[in-house]
């Protein structure tokens, strides 16, 4: 499964440098700034699975990348957890109030924090947790490796499903070719951009059996998205 992404925005470095070495032995993907302004355009580069966002930093203050986060369709539901000394419960409602979904007072463990981020993420995006996806009429079951869509049984090959798996962990994001090369075929391999739009065809093929809508997006000169809006 693929690792889920975190950004960290901490500017106390010992304590940054201790939550990287914890989040990296769990399994997870972390990039960290101490820069507010920078940890804004990180999460719009990369949008990640979650946001650890301190309230004290330099520059622009972490209730204002949270808020600025909020506004932006690309990390609106974001997931975002902030690391705050302030204790007071009008501060926690706060930052409640402008977009962050849980809050940890200073000081705290790093076990804490790690139990934090799998509630969060299991609350949020389930697909980073469980087994089990769904969007629209699509439902994949993970470790039976079985897709159905409006209640119909989907044949798909392995890299269809990978690829579906991809999508529907993602749902309503688009991808480049590129990007999706890198987070669905393995890395040792040379393959050609073009080939994802073969794996594509052969997922819509499958998925549109019946005369059912497609959901998979073409963007031009973009890629593609998982969309039930099409």
């Amino acid at each position: 499964m693929t690792k889920p992404s975190l950004l960290l925005v901490e500017d106390d470095r010992a304590l940054a440098d201790l939550l990287m070495w914890h989040f990296d032995r769990e399994g997870y993907d972390v990039v960290r700034t101490a820069d507010g302004e920078e940890a804004l355009l990180l999460a719009e580069e990369r949008t990640p699975d979650l946001v650890i966002l301190d309230w004290m930093i330099e520059g622009v203050s972490g209730i204002e990348v949270c808020r600025r986060l909020r506004r932006r369709p690309g990390t609106a539901r974001v997931p975002i957890i902030m690391l705050t000394a302030r204790g007071e419960e009008s501060d926690r409602v706060r930052g409640l109030e402008t977009g962050a979904d849980d809050y940890v007072t200073k000081p705290f463990s790093p076990r804490e924090l790690l139990a934090r981020v799998g509630a969060v993420l299991r609350r949020m995006r389930p697909a980073l947790a469980g087994e089990h996806l769904a969007y629209s009429d699509l439902e994949m079951d993970v470790q039976a490796h079985r897709v159905q869509r409006a209640g119909r049984s989907v044949q798909l090959g392995p890299t269809e499903f990978r690829l579906l798996r991809h999508f529907m962990e993602n749902p309503g994001r688009v991808y480049s070719r590129e990007r999706l090369l890198d987070a669905v075929w393995p890395r040792d391999r040379d393959i050609d951009a073009r080939t994802v739009d073969v794996h594509v065809r052969r997922l819509r093929k499958a998925l549109n059996e019946g005369g059912l809508p497609d959901v998979i997006r073409t963007v031009r000169s973009a890629g593609y998205s998982l969309d039930s809006q099409n």
